[in-house]
């Protein structure tokens, strides 16, 4: 597989589709890696110039020495278009994706025709609770936070009626990177862009799951508020919605990147 060699970082990278359809970059959530999308891409693959990657400190992505900074998780995805010799692109990010996606969205609005935020919000969570985890997860590893994960990533019944894909990604995240997901978490504590959302400059759609405890619909509205090109779509999920509802969130993007 493709591999960016960059700076600090060595960036996995897969492409998929016909280089002559308009681009379109995925952004993983935390403790996932770009398999994370495969419901996407088998899905666009046909229309788009499907890219993904892992983000620093996941999947086959290296985990250079911490903490990292919102500013060089979206400089990664600069680097990585640049590198394939994109100027501009759709974007799609989850979670900890849809971070770096304000990032690039407020820096590089003229290489996005349109960026997706999902299960997302301007400010995460609060830096204490990051820093803790941080700090637990490189004394402890990833066991514990693996263990748990399902019930903040997926509502109860797609736990119960899809075990196979659950256990599938918590084993995902447990094999991770200690050191990397810290290091992402550390980002994540002073990661906040409320009083810059303002400033952004392209179309944006930011989706919400009716049922995630982690980013709430309330989050996302918010964005939408303070956003001035900003629309809001809701899918029935939890936090990891592109899994949890695929087709829903197929149409989605079919639906505002078209």
């Amino acid at each position: 597989m493709p591999v960016l060699e960059n700076k600090d970082i060595t960036l996995n990278y897969v492409t998929f589709g016909d280089s002559r359809n308009p681009a379109l970059i995925f952004s993983n959530s935390l403790g996932t890696n770009y398999h994370m999308w495969q419901p996407q891409i088998d899905a666009l693959q046909n229309d788009y110039f499907i890219i993904c990657y892992d983000t620093r400190g996941h999947g086959k992505s290296s985990a250079p020495k911490g903490p990292y900074s919102l500013d060089q998780l979206g400089q990664d995805v600069i680097d990585l278009l640049d590198h394939l010799n994109i100027d501009k692109a759709f974007f799609c990010g989850i979670s900890m994706g849809g971070m770096t996606g304000q990032w690039l969205a407020l820096h590089y609005p003229n290489r996005f025709y349109h960026l997706m935020l999902c299960n997302t919000a301007a400010k995460i969570g609060n830096e204490a609770a990051w820093i803790a985890r941080a700090q637990l997860v490189r004394a402890q590893g990833l066991d514990s936070i693996a263990a748990t994960a399902a019930s903040r990533w997926f509502t109860e019944g797609f736990i119960s009626n899809h075990p196979d894909i659950v256990n599938a990604l918590s084993d995902t995240l447990a094999a991770s990177s200690s050191k990397g997901y810290a290091s992402c978490c550390e980002a994540l504590a002073v990661a906040d862009t409320r009083e810059q959302l303002k400033d952004i400059d392209v179309a944006i759609t930011v989706v919400a799951g009716t049922e995630d405890p982690v980013t709430t619909v309330a989050d996302s509205q918010y964005m939408v508020d303070h956003i001035p090109n900003a629309t809001l779509a809701t899918i029935d999920a939890s936090h990891i919605s592109n899994i949890e509802q695929p087709q829903v969130f197929n149409q989605t993007i079919r639906k505002h990147f078209a």
